[in-house]
């Protein structure tokens, strides 16, 4: 039975859900400028009956409060922080992270440091460290909206149109949640990566002894599919990058279908 809450925690009041499920916790974590609603098509499938599924809104986004201090948490080892206390204030302590873009690189963080973190699973983004964003990162028209602080009506509707998938059908929950999203955490979020204040991802990859799965539909507009390809692994979930062919930056909400039984393959793999 699906269960709905707020944690308060020193990055601000958090909303989550709960899919209720029976099995072991897994965390879902949204990328910049969504919302925990991204992840319906998980948490009300057969995967949110088999699993416990938290997904919450990361502080400045959603029907979380925006952060009470920017600078402490406005960063991905600030939302990395913030996904450790809900978890903390929700008396779990351990949990298979699934990451999508933004949340993707919180989740990365989780695995190179919160004990608690069974496995990780990333969409959407590149296990990468502050040398290698040339690199990770595909030139794009839109890609200064990640970044911008404030966004017009149109800009929110060109960068939610953009990570939900090009000729997807786009919601108008979609729109209000880039439009909603507290602007001060894009250029913080900036500015955290460039002076080097969170962890290395692409080291992180390269050392973590707990499975990673790494997962990027073949039309990505964001992420460098042959970077993914290219880093090294320590414990890669099925000995591969999955590129998917067909999709683009968010398979979750693009064709749960696809991603549905492969993401419950990866759960039963780590936690059985």
């Amino acid at each position: 039975m699906i269960k709905t809450g707020f944690s308060d925690t020193p990055h601000g009041r958090l909303a989550w859900v709960d899919s209720g499920g029976e099995g072991p916790v897994v965390l879902l974590i949204h990328g910049n400028s969504s919302c925990k609603e991204i992840f319906g098509r998980q948490l009300v499938s057969e995967l949110g009956l088999n699993y416990r599924m938290i997904a919450f809104d990361l502080p400045g986004h959603g029907a979380s409060s925006n952060a009470p201090e920017p600078q402490l948490t406005y960063s991905i080892h600030g939302f990395a922080d913030a996904a450790i206390a809900l978890l903390d204030d929700l008396k779990i302590s351990e949990a298979v992270i699934v990451g999508w873009s933004l949340g993707g690189h919180a989740a990365l963080e989780m695995l190179g440091r919160w004990p608690g973190t069974v496995a990780a699973w990333i969409t959407g983004t590149p296990p990468a460290g502050p040398a290698d964003m040339g690199d990770a990162f595909l030139p794009s028209e839109h890609m200064g909206l990640t970044f911008k602080d404030t966004f017009t009506e149109d800009e929110a509707r060109i960068y939610a149109q953009e990570t939900v998938g090009e000729g997807v059908e786009l919601l108008a929950w979609m729109t209000a949640a880039a439009l909603r999203a507290d602007g001060r955490f894009r250029p913080l979020m900036l500015q955290s990566v460039a002076e080097g204040h969170d962890m290395d991802g692409r080291a992180i990859a390269g050392s973590a002894k707990k499975p990673l799965a790494v997962v990027s539909g073949a039309h990505e507009p964001f992420v460098n599919n042959d970077f993914l390809k290219a880093v090294t692994y320590a414990n890669l979930w099925d000995g591969k990058v999955h590129i998917l062919e067909g999709l683009a930056h968010m398979p979750f909400w693009e064709d749960p279908a696809r991603i549905n039984p492969m993401l419950g393959r990866f759960l039963d793999d780590v936690t059985g």
